[in-house]
């Protein structure tokens, strides 16, 4: 596990993050591990309750933890109201993004009609395609393609092969993961003469700055208009994103679900794995799906939304089916029974 080469004091890191530091000052951590697995130079937390029993035990230089904890820490704590926040911000100190050189590598393709900001980083293999730009300080990974009209903004990182197909805006400081596709056909086709028929896809798509997508997420470009993701939005693996999508600010999805076309997600939205949308529906403000859900109407109320089974025992869920296939009998049945009691009026 890589980190820093040179250890960041633990006095620094509780002034920095507004922590109260039980312990030496002077003692240094280098990198970050989980309670159980660390050793000296290590710095974990403990948000959890589940793995409060590994607290005791651990060999750690230094654990972040709530007040209620800290009496059990055997190592220096560092105290915070909320231990994981603390420990993702002195997790990106321990372990900052790699840094690349500018330049550009000699395998590169760049079309004579695009444009790379001298500050900006063009790895083995990439290609830019006309009318490509590259802002400052990007970075554009191994085997990446950058086609025609796409612009990827200042400080933002292309993971490899990560393909912008067409008019693709990125903005600034996005993070893309390796393999994704952002800008292909969306899925537009319609039943004519006994075949389909290929509606095209002309629109492009816009991502707002502070973006992060996981690897091998697909984003669609629009069928007439752009799909847009806004600022600050977290994308997970494997995700599908029809045409004409919106995303609002500070929205997160989980890997798995599948987004149809048009359907408009608001601000601030957490949408758990394996959730499905129909096309053509609208998302709220602040909504919170619960995983493998499936979305088949507007949402209009903020709230907590759920809708899948969990998992249980095989005979056990065969005979729920068996009785979720005999509801349409009962419903006649009772049916018949209240309009015999003169029941049926309602």
């Amino acid at each position: 596990m890589g980190g820093i080469e040179i250890g960041v004091s633990l006095g620094s890191l509780a002034t920095r993050f507004g922590c109260e530091l039980i312990g030496d000052p002077d003692a240094e951590v280098s990198f970050v591990a989980t309670l159980d697995h660390a050793g000296p130079g290590a710095i974990s937390f403990l948000a959890n309750p589940v793995y409060r029993s590994q607290l005791p035990a651990t060999r750690a230089t230094a654990v972040v933890v709530s007040d209620a904890d800290a009496p059990d820490c055997p190592t220096h704590a560092l105290v915070a109201a909320d231990p994981y926040l603390v420990f993702a911000r002195i997790a990106t100190v321990l372990h900052p993004p790699p840094q690349h050189a500018p330049g550009v590598h000699p395998s590169a393709v760049i079309d004579p009609n695009a444009r790379v900001d001298a500050s900006a980083h063009v790895a083995p293999l990439a290609v830019i395609g006309a009318g490509g730009d590259i802002g400052a300080h990007a970075y554009i990974g191994p085997g990446c393609i950058v086609g025609e009209r796409c612009s990827v903004g200042e400080s933002s990182r292309l993971g490899a092969n990560v393909t912008l197909v067409q008019d693709v805006t990125l903005g600034k400081r996005a993070l893309i993961h390796g393999g994704v596709v952002i800008g292909a056909d969306g899925f537009g086709h319609k039943w004519a003469d006994g075949g389909w028929l290929k509606v095209p896809q002309v629109g492009g798509v816009r991502i707002g700055d502070d973006v992060e997508v996981g690897a091998c997420t697909s984003i669609d470009r629009g069928a007439i208009e752009d799909t847009v993701v806004e600022d600050g939005v977290r994308l997970d693996n494997q995700i599908q994103i029809g045409h004409n999508v919106r995303i609002g600010a500070h929205s997160l999805i989980v890997s798995g679900t599948c987004v149809s076309g048009s359907v408009n997600i608001g601000r601030r939205c957490v949408i758990s794995g394996m959730v499905g949308f129909v096309d053509h529906i609208d998302i709220c403000d602040d909504v919170t799906i619960g995983g493998g859900a499936v979305v088949t109407k507007s949402i209009t109320e903020p709230g907590t939304y759920a809708g899948a089974f969990p998992a249980e025992r095989n005979f056990d869920w065969k005979r729920k089916v068996a009785s979720f296939r005999r509801l349409g009998s009962l419903r006649q049945r009772i049916d018949a029974l209240e309009k015999k009691g003169g029941l049926d009026e309602r």
